[in-house]
């Protein structure tokens, strides 16, 4: 029998359900789909691609290490399956279960369609079992075929994207970061995971890899266990549970995790998107000119490096959509073009709880001059990404307008505040608040929890509103 093993958002040979049981059915052809429609949507971006396409010249070599060879197709997932079925007498597809967005999930259903008409079987299989790690005895490849190029971000007409520092993809890398993690970096992380600043150093730096697949929940969490077994001592084990709890928590909340793009519930739909689509203020907010330190410093170390820790995530997103009544559909699809770990399965939840938009936890009001008090007390963050600031005194750096010399700096070398800060956030809860007060209908509220909140919390797991991205 020859089989077809469909590489998705699981671009690794190791631990590999699917690969695994495609070996163990035939003769086997590896693919990874470059779907150009895909890369087309408001939500991605040349950065994420950049990182993709490093995961596939790692995978690429993986394989070649087990005799086998990646093909790398351009097209609609239905087209390039079915060619390559009738060319290569292909009988059974196997991959990994997929949870992503609106559009993943109108291809599979394409793809699962044409499959059963064409007499195909399609096995989908969990990503990976921690009781249970997937190996790899022997490997039957089928070859013959062309491998193909990996297409450059130009090719798929993707706009230019300069990330500095941004995080480098593959396998390899995620070994890397797993490793020092749990050597060294690790000890620190229930104390630093809340800065940008020390978050940098202190967080495993794995939510990519694990977004793309080059690593496996159940590898991490079995690395995590045999470091514990070592009784390390000190801040670790505590740091280490932490680590282990979130892991759980994006592991089994995800697949309850959907992502439709609107608001949850009618009464929500009526008034929070009656927002501000001040171009302005979305420019201000995209390029972390807003004249408030702290968030302008998140938007520019994010731009530079594709990654920020969960708290500073929160504050943007919800100050966005909250204080600056921005379309919080368009403020999601920015974000998540920034961020190189993207996973449309945590990101668009997390989105929508954060701006008030679900309707089974409360609104987050974040205020930006609070947090970089709290999260930035030196202003060693705030001063590497707002040069323009050195001259303010550090008593006033997260509200410059209440220094003295302000003038010599606001309006010239840095911006005014696009909003006051006390005016936004009384607006801000007085709107969503008024919204919450509405009656909902019971029907509707029923339809919200079944579609966004897990029937019973299993041990380890954790709401969706402490669903970290991050890691």
């Amino acid at each position: 029998m020859n089989v077809l093993i469909w590489f998705k958002r699981d671009l690794r040979a190791h631990d590999h359900a699917a690969l695994a049981c495609a070996a163990g059915l035939g003769a086997v052809l590896p693919v990874y789909i470059v779907e150009p429609d895909y890369w087309a949507l408001p939500d991605t971006s040349a950065r994420q691609w950049a990182f993709t396409a490093e995961c596939l010249e790692d995978l690429r070599q993986q394989l070649a290490d087990l005799g086998a060879s990646l093909l790398v197709r351009v097209g609609v997932a239905q087209a390039v399956l079915e060619r390559l079925c009738r060319q290569h007498n292909i009988t059974q597809i196997v991959s990994h279960a997929e949870i992503g967005n609106a559009f993943s999930h109108a291809r599979n259903q394409a793809v699962q369609h044409w499959a059963r008409s064409a007499g195909i079987i399609w096995t989908e299989l969990p990503q990976s079992d921690p009781e249970q790690p997937a190996m790899i005895d022997n490997l039957r490849a089928l070859n013959g075929a062309e491998p193909g190029q990996i297409p450059t971000a130009r090719s798929l007409r993707l706009a230019d994207d300069s990330c500095a520092h941004r995080q480098r993809g593959g396998r390899s890398q995620a070994i890397d970061l797993l490793e020092g993690f749990l050597s060294h970096r690790g000890e620190s992380y229930r104390t630093t995971t809340h800065s940008p600043l020390a978050a940098e150093r202190g967080s495993s730096r794995l939510s990519p890899h694990l977004a793309l697949g080059t690593i496996s929940s159940a590898e991490v969490t079995q690395a995590l266990q045999t470091r514990l077994a070592e009784r390390p001592g000190g801040r670790w084990n505590a740091a280490l549970g932490s680590f282990q709890s979130l892991l759980n928590a994006r592991t089994l909340n995800k697949p309850c995790l959907e992502t439709p793009p609107k608001p949850l519930g009618p009464s929500a739909s009526a008034e929070l998107l009656r927002r501000n689509s001040d171009a302005a203020r979305l420019h201000a907010w995209q390029n972390g000119e807003t004249g408030l330190p702290y968030l302008d410093a998140c938007l520019r170390y994010l731009a530079a490096t594709g990654w920020l820790n969960h708290r500073a995530r929160a504050m943007l997103i919800g100050f966005a959509a909250c204080q600056l009544r921005l379309d919080w559909r368009v403020a999601g699809a920015f974000l998540a073009r920034r961020l190189t770990d993207y996973d449309p399965g945590i990101h668009w939840s997390q989105v929508q709880i954060q701006c008030g938009t679900d309707e089974t936890t409360p609104p987050r009001l974040y205020n930006p001059i609070k947090q970089g008090d709290a999260h930035d007390p030196h202003g060693l963050f705030t001063r590497r990404w707002i040069p323009e600031l050195s001259a303010v005194p550090d008593a006033h750096l997260q509200a410059p307008w209440r220094w003295s010399g302000a003038g010599r700096v606001l309006g010239r070398r840095y911006p005014e505040p696009i909003v006051d800060i006390a005016t936004a956030q009384r607006d801000a809860r007085e709107a969503v608040w008024g919204v919450r007060r509405k009656p909902v209908a019971r029907a509707d509220i029923v339809e919200v929890l079944e579609r966004q909140v897990s029937p019973s919390p299993k041990r380890g797991q954790a709401s969706h509103g402490q669903l970290f991205l991050d890691l």
